[in-house]
C-alpha cells in the first residue's frame, strides 16, 4: 500500500502544473467553505446572543394561548400563582437553568402631557430581569446604568418614542392603562433610561417595576403573562426545553389539559428564518465544493489516463496485476484530494488567525458589535474527509479504465 502511494505520489509530480492546478483549485473550495461556516457560525452566535441576551431569554413560559394572542397582549391569559409556584419550582431544580424572571406584559398609553402614543410595557423584578437578559442593560442609550434596571415609579423608555413625543430622562409622563375588568387606572412616572431598539418582538418594549405594573393592572393576585428563562448554554436548548415541557405538562388547568406553554428562542424571534438561511447557504457552498472536487480530480485522471496509455499498456505486458494499476491511479485521486484540503485548512486557520487579530466589527442598534469567527475541529475533520473522499470517488473511472485496458491495444496506441 505505501509503495502503491510513492509510485501515485511519483506519477502526480511529473505533471507538476497539472497537479498545482487541481490541488489549488480543492484547496480554493475548502478555503471558501471553512472560512463561510466560520464567520457565518460566528454571525448567528452573535446576533443569536444579542437576541436573547437583551430581550427575550433563551426559553419563555406562558399561559396556554397566550403567545397565540401575543399581539393583542391579553390580560386574562395570566399564570396563576398555583402555576407559577410549580414553574419556579420545576426551574430552581433544573441544573441547567441559571436565572428566570417573571414579567407583567400589557399595553398602555403613554403620554407627555402634550401627546399621546400606545405603549406595550413589561412589569419586571430588576435582579431577576437583569440575570435573565444581562444585554439589556447596555441597551440604555441615555440614562443611570448602574444600580437596579428600573426603580419603583420609574419608566425605561424604548428610544422610538422618546424621540417621537420629544421626553429626555428625568422628564415625568403618564401612563393609561386598562385593566381585564375595563376599568382604566393612570400613574406618572418618571423617565429613568432610554432604550435603543432592537429587531424582533419586545424590541420597543417599555420597563417598568412588576410593582406598578400589578397596581397599574389592579391585580389583587400576584399574576404574571411570562416568564423568561435563562440556561447555561444553548448548546443543549432541545434537551432543556424537552425536560422542563415534560415537566410543566403535569400543570394542568380545570378540563385536565396542560395549562402551559414552553417556547424557544426560535419559536419566538424572526431571526430563526435568517438562521435557517445561513444553514441552507452552508449547505450549498458544502455541495459546490463536492462539485470542485469531483470535476477537478475526475478530469486530471482522465487526461492522466489518455496520456499514459503506452505505459499502462506496458505495465500490464510485465505481469501487473489490474488491482495495482487501479491502485496507482486512486492513490493519485486521493492525494490530489489530501494535499489540496490540508493546504486549504492551513490557510484557513490563518485566515482566522487574521480575524481574531482585526475581528469584524457592525453596529446594531447602538451596539457596536464584534464578529471573531472560530473553526470546529468536527467541521474541519468533515471537510478533510469530505475532500478525500470525493477525490476518490472521482479517480474510480478513471483508475478502473486504465486497470481494464487491453495491453495490446494500449501498446499499440500513438
Amino acid at each position: 500500500m505505501i509503495a502503491t502511494l510513492k509510485l501515485s505520489a511519483r506519477n502526480l509530480m511529473r505533471y507538476q502544473r497539472r497537479t498545482l492546478l487541481t490541488a489549488g483549485l480543492i484547496t480554493l473550495g475548502v478555503v471558501a467553505l471553512l472560512v463561510f461556516v466560520a464567520t457565518a457560525g460566528a454571525f448567528k452566535q452573535t446576533m443569536v446572543g444579542e437576541i436573547t441576551d437583551s430581550m427575550l431569554g433563551h426559553l419563555q413560559v406562558h399561559r396556554k394561548g397566550y403567545q397565540a394572542a401575543t399581539d393583542n397582549s391579553p390580560l386574562n391569559m395570566n399564570l396563576q400563582p398555583k402555576a407559577i409556584d410549580k414553574i419556579e419550582e420545576f426551574l430552581k431544580a433544573d441544573p441547567d437553568v441559571v436565572a428566570y424572571s417573571k414579567r407583567v406584559k400589557m399595553g398602555a398609553m403613554f403620554s407627555n402631557y402634550a401627546e399621546t402614543s400606545a405603549i406595550r410595557l413589561n412589569g419586571i423584578e430588576p435582579e431577576a430581569e437583569d440575570a435573565t437578559v444581562p444585554a439589556l442593560r447596555r441597551r440604555i442609550s441615555d440614562g443611570d446604568k448602574t444600580g437596579p434596571l428600573v426603580k419603583e415609579g420609574e419608566l425605561l423608555l424604548p428610544t422610538l418614542l422618546a424621540r417621537g413625543l420629544k421626553v429626555k430622562v428625568g422628564d415625568s409622563v403618564v401612563l393609561v392603562v386598562t385593566n381585564a375588568s375595563g376599568s382604566v387606572n393612570a400613574r406618572p412616572f418618571t423617565v429613568r433610561g432610554i432604550l435603543d431598539q432592537v429587531t424582533g418582538p419586545g424590541g420597543r418594549d417599555g420597563y417598568i417595576h412588576i410593582k406598578d405594573a400589578r397596581e397599574l393592572l389592579r391585580m389583587d393576585k400576584p399574576e404574571v403573562m411570562e416568564i423568561a428563562v435563562r440556561i447555561k448554554s444553548l448548546d443543549g436548548l432541545e434537551k432543556v426545553q424537552q425536560r422542563l415541557a415534560s415537566q410543566l405538562d403535569t400543570i394542568r388547568n380545570k378540563e385536565d389539559k396542560p395549562a402551559t406553554e414552553l417556547h424557544t428562542w426560535k419559536e419566538l424571534s424572526p431571526f430563526a428564518t435568517i438562521v435557517k438561511m445561513i444553514d441552507l447557504m452552508t449547505l450549498f457552498i458544502r455541495v459546490m465544493l463536492i462539485a470542485i472536487v469531483l470535476v477537478s480530480v475526475m478530469n486530471v485522471m482522465l487526461m492522466a489516463v489518455y496520456e499514459r496509455i503506452r505505459e499502462i499498456g506496458t505495465l500490464a505486458a510485465i505481469g501487473t496485476r489490474p488491482g495495482r494499476i487501479m491502485g496507482l491511479f486512486l492513490g493519485e485521486g486521493l492525494l490530489l484530494g489530501l494535499a489540496g484540503a490540508v493546504v486549504g485548512v492551513a490557510i484557513s486557520y490563518a485566515l482566522v488567525a487574521v480575524f481574531h487579530a482585526w475581528p469584524i466589527e457592525f453596529t446594531y442598534g447602538r451596539s457596536q458589535l464584534s464578529l471573531v469567527p472560530d473553526l470546529a475541529t468536527g467541521e474541519v475533520l468533515l471537510v478533510l474527509c469530505l475532500a478525500v473522499l470525493v477525490s476518490g470517488l472521482a479517480s474510480l473511472q478513471p483508475a478502473w479504465r486504465a486497470a481494464n485496458m487491453d495491453p495490446i491495444q494500449a501498446l499499440k496506441h500513438v
